[in-house]
């Protein structure tokens, strides 16, 4: 949430520290996909009312609680129901993807939607690795590491190839707009020294990365090189929040976070469950462990309590913005907790 995106409907002041949203689009027990994805145009027209600056698709698949699958149509739908927040991917798994059909792709969402666009690139498969291999069409595919040829070959189909290159002669259409701003996806050391390295803007995935954040971010700021699109480093910080009017509420809802994270982790995916539903299940003393182990990723409780939580979290990590991602089972309270932490923000 910025000052230039201060919500007028609601009358809230802005906020010095920009907010946004990331959406998996979570598919709730009993609600179904279809659901999730109308829950997320829903959010996001109520995000932009209050305040919030972007509003970002995740790429996940084969995941039975995430329906963002195809984050370039959830892109165009989002920015298509709204009328100001920036809209983008966060992200566009790139290894997964023809880079010229990703340069082509956001140049149409860009032409359609001027300087609302964002495109943020990762080089994980966001799903399990027999999927990677049905996306990819190879299993050999899954050893090449080379984001960075394969980032430089999405730029160049914009700003064009050397004379001798044998893709000199084609350009990403519609040519007359320009590319998204890029930003380069992390949740480990690598995704810095590549957004560094690159220079674009970096954004870490602080809701699961393996990384001390903060190790990450200082590698990128000092290593930064300035490119054309980017003459300065510009870091978002990705967190996952839960808040409710009550402790224990925050506390009933992340506990069903919790059961569907644990699931995951056990390769035994499912929908998102209810409050109800965690609080019934026969809890291992294993999934337990697991769950705990994972509870330092999010920051839950009342809206006062998960402030200064994503405070200290954001200031370590030294990040210019905060992107939040809520798992919730209900559409509502999950509209609420993103209401509530907004309200915290904007006193």
């Amino acid at each position: 949430m910025s000052e230039s995106n201060a919500s007028v409907e609601t009358g809230m002041p802005a906020t010095t520290v920009p907010l946004s949203v990331l959406d998996l689009s979570p598919i709730g027990s009993g609600r179904g996909g279809a659901a999730a994805l109308h829950d997320t145009i829903d959010l996001a027209r109520f995000a932009e009312e209050l305040g919030y600056a972007r509003y970002w698709l995740a790429e996940h698949h084969n995941i039975a609680s995430v329906a963002s699958s195809a984050p370039q149509v959830m892109i165009a739908s989002v920015a298509a129901a709204t009328s100001h927040i920036r809209v983008g991917a966060g992200g566009i798994m790139l290894p997964n993807h023809s880079p010229l059909q990703v340069a082509e792709t956001f140049r149409v969402l860009e032409a359609l939607h001027p300087d609302r666009i964002d495109l943020g690139l990762g080089r994980a498969p966001g799903t399990d690795q027999l999927t990677a291999i049905a996306l990819r069409r190879s299993r050999e595919a899954l050893s090449v590491d080379d984001f960075p040829d394969q980032f430089n070959e999405l730029l160049a189909y914009v700003d064009g190839f050397p004379d001798d290159h044998p893709f000199a002669p084609i350009t990403a259409i519609p040519s007359d707009v320009p590319l998204p701003p890029v930003w380069i996806l992390g949740s480990s050391l690598y995704g810095g020294q590549a957004a560094a390295a690159l220079g674009t803007a970096f954004a870490f995935a602080g809701h699961f990365g393996s990384a001390d954040p903060a190790e990450a971010v200082a590698g990128y700021r000092d290593n930064f090189r300035p490119s054309d699109r980017l003459t300065t480093p510009r870091v978002m910080l990705g967190v996952a929040a839960i808040a409710a009017e009550t402790h224990e509420r925050a506390e009933e809802l992340a506990v069903a976070n919790d059961l569907s994270m644990v699931r995951l982790m056990q390769n035994r995916p499912g929908p998102l469950p209810t409050p109800e539903e965690a609080a019934n299940h026969p809890w291992t003393e294993q999934e337990r462990a697991l769950a705990d182990k994972r509870r330092r990723f999010i920051s839950v409780g009342t809206p006062s309590e998960v402030y200064e939580d994503l405070e200290r979290r954001r200031k370590q990590a030294d990040a210019d913005e905060l992107i939040i991602t809520t798992q919730v089972h209900d559409p509502a309270e999950r509209r609420r907790s993103y209401e509530l932490i907004a309200q915290a923000y904007a006193r």
